[in-house]
């Protein structure tokens, strides 16, 4: 039984075509990645299934009374709100019935000529709970915080004060205690460490229901799989299979493609070497070829477009060789997240910094940079450093990338702007396009573009590749190895940075201070 129909679905952003004549279907119960190069038009996708956006033509039909979850956003997050209250929301409908039961508990002490009908409707909720395992909320609750790094933050904390990360988790947690019978689930290992990732693989495993699922993480994809849906050249084709499987078979039709793609030109370049050739001296024969000519169905090119590449300079050098040195710094807010530390960074160095959400790595980073004062130590940094950051955005502006970019270097021209947007893997349409209606990689692509074109001594990037299709990590990659000054990483994929960085500091392992 299908529980979601596309038929026939186009979406245009402006006069560019999105989609055309997209026709899919998920089955109950079916485990579903959706694939595509970054801007292929995953979020986009998501954005039409979940009804935030229409569709300019065909039809987006979902089984009747049908349940689908989705993240929500951190908007909806209120100060008073505890870890353990906002999960339990997921329950709320079975705490309204709890309510109605206590209600008839008590007219039950005076029930009148309704007695029968109350102890009826009190067996009722009574059973409608029991069904539902109302008892086990709280296990339940527990369980999937545990799952997820949750407990370990506190479930008693206040929603408000949690990191991005943190929060993400949070919302995460609460869509799975609902259990909606499609799941909708968009990058949801950005965030997480490697063992709540291997929590939410076996999760997934086991669920009953069907979901869809974008992620740019192939290990994670291959274990939860056991349909893909593709999406590029504007269209979509369904593959069996797990990641790997797909992979294959993907590999297989290009290949075949490529064959028939390179076959089928000689011919066109043989009709039309004739048709030029003999317009005048043999006017029936190029007449005869040009009508085959124009029968003919043009076999497409098969090209994801060209891969990104990511190139970053230095100013100069810097003044001696240690970039940061700090003695017994102290860092945090209100009180220090661990015990002081000493720490050197030299120049040349690439460091990647890991460790759980609300470890401690941001605000370490920005002790660092100066953008927060440490609650005690010292902290030296080297004289004329220049530093370009990238940093996790919440909310993406309304300026293009054009605009936007341009801004950061006016003395540049739109030429030299629009290279190395193109550099990063940004086509003409996206560097129009208001940067909010981009996809999340093309977001990440317009800062690393700014990074390109922002000379600096030190680069620090806290979680760059979330967002980013394979091609484009390992550009980055390979521009971060080439790149001659200094690195400071925020990363949870040790598959990033694993085999150049030249030290790891896990935070989380640092002695903290217990309150």
């Amino acid at each position: 039984m299908s529980v979601l129909n596309v038929t026939d679905v186009t979406h245009m952003y402006g006069d560019q075509i999105t989609f055309q004549y997209l026709n899919f279907r998920l089955l109950a119960g079916e485990h579903a990645g959706l694939v595509g190069v970054n801007g292929a038009g995953k979020s986009t996708l998501f954005r039409l299934l979940t009804g935030s956006l229409l569709p300019d033509a065909g039809q987006i039909e979902w089984a009747p009374q049908i349940r689908v979850g989705f993240l929500e956003q951190h908007i909806g997050l209120q100060a008073g709100t505890t870890i353990r209250g906002y999960l339990e929301r997921a329950f709320s409908h079975l705490f309204e019935m709890e309510k109605e039961m206590n209600r008839i508990a008590e007219r039950l002490a005076d029930p009148g000529d309704q007695l029968e009908a109350l102890l009826r409707k009190y067996g009722e909720l009574q059973a409608a709970l029991e069904h539902h395992e109302f008892y086990q909320i709280s296990s339940k609750v527990e369980d999937i915080a545990s799952g997820l790094g949750l407990t370990d933050i506190g479930l008693e904390k206040d929603v408000t004060t949690l990191s991005g990360g943190q929060k993400t988790k949070l919302l995460l947690a609460k869509l799975l205690l609902e259990e909606p019978q499609v799941l909708l689930l968009d990058e949801p290992t950005n965030y997480l460490d490697k063992v709540h990732i291997e929590w939410l693989t076996g999760y997934l495993k086991r669920y009953k229901y069907a979901y869809i699922v974008v992620s740019h993480d192939e290990r994670f994809l291959n274990e939860i799989v056991t349909v893909v849906f593709h999406l590029a050249h504007q269209n979509i084709k369904r593959y069996s299979g797990n990641y790997r499987q797909f992979q294959k078979e993907l590999a297989l039709g290009q290949a075949q493609q490529q064959t028939t793609y390179e076959k089928q030109s000689k011919e066109i370049e043989k009709l039309e070497a004739f048709i030029d050739k003999n317009r005048i001296r043999k006017a029936k024969q190029a007449k005869s070829r040009e009508k085959m000519l124009s029968r003919i169905v043009r076999v497409e090119k098969p090209t994801d477009g060209p891969a990104p590449r990511f190139m970053f300079s230095m100013p100069g050098a810097t003044a001696g060789t240690a970039v940061f040195e700090t003695k017994q710094l102290q860092v945090g807010y209100e009180h220090p997240l661990f015990k002081p530390m000493s720490l050197k960074v030299r120049r040349g160095d690439k460091i990647a910094i890991v460790g759980e959400n609300g470890a401690g790595k941001s605000t370490l980073v920005n002790t660092l940079l100066g953008h927060i004062k440490p609650l005690g130590g010292e902290l030296f940094a080297s004289e004329r450093l220049k530093t370009a950051y990238y940093r996790q955005e919440d909310i993406a502006p309304e300026e293009t990338p054009m605009d936007k970019v341009w801004a950061l270097r006016p003395d540049l021209t739109q030429k030299d702007i629009r290279k190395v947007l193109a550099m990063s893997g940004l086509t003409a349409e996206h560097i129009r396009k208001p940067i909010q209606a981009l996809s999340g990689g093309e977001q990440a692509k317009v800062r690393l573009s700014e990074l390109m074109l922002t000379p600096s001594h030190l680069l620090v990037l806290d979680e760059p590749t979330n967002h980013l299709d394979v091609r484009a990590k390992e550009a980055l990659k390979k521009g971060l190895m080439e790149f001659q000054g200094t690195i400071l990483l925020v990363s949870h994929e040790p598959a990033f940075y694993e085999g150049w960085v030249t030290d790891v500091w896990t935070v989380g392992e640092w002695s903290p201070i217990r309150r």
